[in-house]
């Protein structure tokens, strides 16, 4: 998340909003924002189980919490991109986000 902060303007640039979502708590998901100084929206109190069942991935049980997926959409909403992680690593940075974004609206 503080990657895709760093990179904010770099998206901005590009006509890319920046979103995340959380299965914290408000206070935690607070906390969070104000520790990463994040600036794009994120999110909060989502039911991991209820993640899972809508888009897969994979999902610890004690304590329930939905392990990291990244998405880049397309305008009208469709995936272009789904990266599912089954643990700490495996997740979408910032620079290569913002190239496939570009690659995309260069060549469709």
């Amino acid at each position: 998340m503080a990657d895709f902060q760093r990179n904010i303007e770099r998206f901005k640039e590009i006509g890319t909003q920046v979103v995340a979502f959380s299965v914290d708590s408000e206070d935690d998901a607070k906390k969070m924002v104000d520790r990463h100084k994040l600036t794009y929206p994120v999110l909060y109190g989502l039911n991991p189980r209820e993640i899972a069942a809508t888009i897969g991935g994979y999902i610890n049980e004690e304590p329930p919490y939905h392990h990291p997926s990244g998405f880049i959409l397309r305008p009208n909403g469709t995936i272009v991109l789904l990266v599912q992680s089954s643990g700490a690593i495996g997740r979408l940075v910032a620079d290569d986000t913002v190239g496939l974004i570009q690659h995309y609206q260069k060549h469709g």
